[in-house]
This record gives C-alpha cells, sequence and structure tokens, in this order.
C-alpha cells in the first residue's frame, strides 16, 4: 500500500513526484554542500595546527654573535695620531670589547676610547684624551663630584662615585687622572672588583708608556 503523498502548506496539496523529487534533491545538496565547508573548516584548523607545532618546535638560531674587537691591534692602528702611547689593558677571559675607536671632541681635544662588556655583565670604559684641558674632563664626566682618592699600580686616581644617585647611567662611577700629556677617565656600572682589574689594567699600561 502506497503511503500518503506529503501535503505542502504552501500548495495547499500534495506534492507531485516531480516536486518531491526536487525537493530531495534541494536536500542532498545542502547536505553535500555543508559536509564540503565542514571539511574545509577541518582542514584548515589541521593546517594551522601543523604550522602552530612547528613554530613551537623548530629550533631559531640565535642572534649573531657580536664580532670580537681586538683593542691592541686597533690601538696599534691608531698609534699614529697620537704622540703617546696609546693603553690597551691587558684583561683576563672573559671581558669583550665591544668598541675601539678615535674621537674627535669638543676644544679639539682627540681621545681614544674603549668600552668593554665586563663578564658579570655591566660596562666599563677608558677614554684617553691627550692635551686636555679642564673643561674637556668636566665635560667628558658630565660635571660629576670628587668624592675621594685612590692609588692603584702607583697611579693616583681622583674618584667620582654617583652610584646613589637617581640615573647615573654609565657614570655611575668614574676615575680620572692625569699622566704626562694623558688625561684618562674610567667609567662605567660594573662592581668594585671588577671596577678594580679594569683600573689595574689600565693603570699598569699608563705606568709602562711614562
Amino acid at each position: 500500500m502506497s503511503r500518503d503523498r506529503r501535503i505542502v502548506a504552501e500548495l495547499g496539496r500534495p506534492e507531485t513526484p516531480e516536486e518531491t523529487a526536487a525537493r530531495k534533491a534541494a536536500a542532498s545538496k545542502r547536505h553535500r554542500d555543508n559536509q564540503t565547508f565542514g571539511n574545509l573548516i577541518a582542514a584548515l584548523a589541521v593546517c594551522l595546527g601543523l604550522v602552530l607545532v612547528m613554530v613551537l618546535v623548530v629550533v631559531r638560531p640565535g642572534p649573531p654573535e657580536r664580532e670580537a674587537i681586538d683593542v691592541p691591534a686597533a690601538a696599534a692602528a691608531a698609534q699614529p695620531t697620537f704622540d703617546v702611547p696609546l693603553v690597551a689593558p691587558a684583561l683576563p677571559e672573559g671581558w669583550d670589547a665591544n668598541l675601539a675607536e678615535v674621537r674627535g671632541g669638543a676644544d679639539g681635544v682627540t681621545t681614544w676610547y674603549a668600552g668593554y662588556v665586563t663578564p658579570e655583565q655591566q660596562f666599563l670604559s677608558f677614554t684617553q684624551a691627550v692635551d686636555a684641558n679642564p673643561t674637556w674632563l668636566a665635560t667628558a664626566i658630565e660635571g660629576a663630584p670628587q668624592t675621594g682618592e685612590r692609588e692603584i699600580a702607583g697611579i693616583t686616581w681622583t674618584e667620582h662615585d654617583q652610584r646613589a644617585a637617581e640615573d647615573p647611567g654609565n657614570l655611575a662611577f668614574v676615575l680620572t687622572t692625569q699622566q704626562g700629556a694623558s688625561t684618562v677617565v674610567v667609567a662605567g656600572t660594573a662592581g668594585d672588583a671588577e671596577l678594580q682589574t679594569f683600573a689595574e689594567a689600565v693603570s699598569a699600561q699608563l705606568a709602562a708608556g711614562e
């Protein structure tokens, strides 16, 4: 016995075989379209997941190593510019120079400068000026007040301790001295032990050059 044909509300009558076939075909198409869209979303999610895993798992290369600065070699190259022996301190392993250069400063004073990263990842530098004047020195240390003196390797240094200041920058502790025509400034953020090591190495060079 055949089933009663479906009555379509909009038509107010049973649908014809052709209308039934068209309705079923349209429903099948909607189902297939929904499946295709769902499969596309699933595929995109899988691809994004794989990309995320690759980003998290793949080892990224670290930053390129900083090119080492050979201070003695740089000093030898710069020496013809100066009439006094240039400082090139002999420091223990773990001290890395990040800059060594000749600079033209205020009042026409030419200087020899080198900056270092210490083993404790602090900063220290020296500046050697030839025939400098008091104005140049005051500018170089940004007017840091004198707080004492110390003798290192036979060289008397004037101390300028600004470590208690709010923002002393790279002039947290400054040592200054004058040896012959050279005025030398040691400055940086390192602690007492590293500062002493650095100042001893610079003092030894100054003493040897007298």
